[in-house]
């Protein structure tokens, strides 16, 4: 008898990989035989090597670590693969995304009081109708010209960014710097994306979460804030600049965190979505028909697109994860584009079904820290995927290969040409 081969471990480290779509087949042999496998973390775009981390690819595992904040931390080395420099990792922690309950607990509070229901449904009346005249626009210009237009310029890019200046409170003008701050911050490893790198005197790429890179955010929010309790206004600057709660910098932390993770979730996902309609023009039908609803819809393209692939965490004591020994101070990597796709979890996982149910994908990630605003992406997708329903008689067809982010942590999709007229 013949005895199979184990597969080896496939790199999913390298950002450069993902500029070519995410490696799903490499996702499979990871769950399917390596479910928490070690990857090695070399140099790589100019970014100094690490010591390593485990990859998490099986919707259970993935779960169990986003749930165990207690094993599991993201306070400890923060939550990206990379390692911050030990003199900004105190400076990164003070983010509640880099905390663990009840710290983060208590800063997820003091930011949910924003969203009051009067707030979501202004903020929902005014999406609508900037889908509306940015979709308007875009087939205006496919008409004029060849037939084609690139959505993420004039779409979907303009639809994240305005959106986000109204729930911020930032005027609609300063929305060229919150996507720079964007690419800089999420962008780093492609250059395309974030231009060079910023080097310090001993030639070091310098990280872009580091005090010295946020210096401008952090004043221009210092700023706002001044002016929102002089001219207070319906936005989340206004309420969180009269929060006494609020410790001195946090303020500037949650616009940092809203700023970035507020944009580049919808950023993201948004053509993300258009892409997977494009090619898979089958699945489209019952969506046109109203088989499929666009809720449904919106979260069948979140799971086939997450916008986040990995988050990290560190453990902070020894255990054991799918039968691996893990020991304190690992580096701990879920991938949850890998999840989404877990047969032992979603049947037919490589079709797109966008009246699947129920549809458990993590592409919010889950336990203390899903994502706060995974509301506001989900109504911001909906109202965009039902305005191009309104007036797209079919699906969405590509003019030209999709540009992607090189990143190993956003799914992010740069250029997309669609063929709409």
């Amino acid at each position: 008898m013949s005895v199979r081969a184990v597969p080896p471990v496939p790199d999913v480290f390298d950002p450069r990989r993902y500029a070519a779509g995410v490696p799903h087949d490499d996702y499979r042999v990871l769950r399917d035989h390596h479910p928490v496998a070690w990857q090695e973390e070399p140099e790589v775009l100019g970014w100094p090597a690490g010591p390593g981390f485990w990859a998490v690819t099986r919707h259970a595992d993935v779960v169990r670590v986003l749930r165990d904040a207690g094993t599991y931390s993201s306070y400890a080395g923060a939550t990206q693969i990379r390692d911050p420099d030990p003199e900004d990792l105190p400076f990164i922690r003070r983010m509640m995304l880099n905390q663990d309950p009840p710290a983060h607990g208590r800063l997820r509070r003091l930011v949910s009081r924003a969203f009051t229901p009067g707030r979501v449904a202004r903020f929902a009346a005014d999406a609508r109708e900037r889908a509306r005249t940015l979709v308007a626009g875009a087939l205006e210009t496919a008409r004029e010209g060849d037939g084609t237009v690139d959505v993420v310029a004039a779409v979907t890019d303009e639809y994240a960014l305005l959106n986000l200046a109204d729930l911020l409170g930032v005027p609609a003008g300063d929305r060229g710097l919150l996507l720079r701050w964007t690419q800089r911050v999420i962008g780093y490893q492609d250059p395309d994306e974030a231009g060079p790198a910023v080097r310090d005197e001993a030639g070091r790429p310098v990280d872009p979460r580091s005090p010295a890179m946020l210096r401008d955010m952090f004043a221009y929010a210092r700023h706002l804030a001044v002016h929102k309790r002089r001219c207070p206004a319906d936005d989340i600057l206004t309420t969180l600049a009269h929060d006494a709660e609020l410790a001195d910098g946090d303020l500037e932390m949650f616009f940092f965190l809203l700023t970035v993770a507020g944009n580049d979730t919808v950023r993201a996902a948004a053509p993300g979505g258009l892409l997977a309609l494009a090619e898979h023009p089958e699945a489209y039908e019952p969506l046109r028909t109203g088989a499929a609803g666009v809720p449904s819809a919106v979260d069948e393209l979140l799971r086939w697109h997450p916008p986040v692939l990995t988050f990290r965490r560190t453990a902070v004591r020894d255990t054991r994860l799918a039968g691996r020994v893990i020991r304190a101070g690992d580096k701990v990597v879920v991938f949850h584009a890998s999840a989404n796709r877990d047969e032992r979890v979603f049947a037919a996982p490589g079709r797109l079904d966008l009246a699947r149910s129920p549809n458990p994908h993590v592409s919010f990630g889950d336990g203390p820290h899903v994502c706060l605003g995974a509301h506001f992406a989900r109504l911001q997708l909906r109202l965009l995927h039902e305005e191009l329903l309104r007036v797209l008689p079919g699906p969405p067809r590509l003019a030209a290969p999709p540009r992607r982010l090189v990143s190993n942590f956003i799914n992010g999709v740069t250029s997309l040409s669609l063929l709409v007229a």
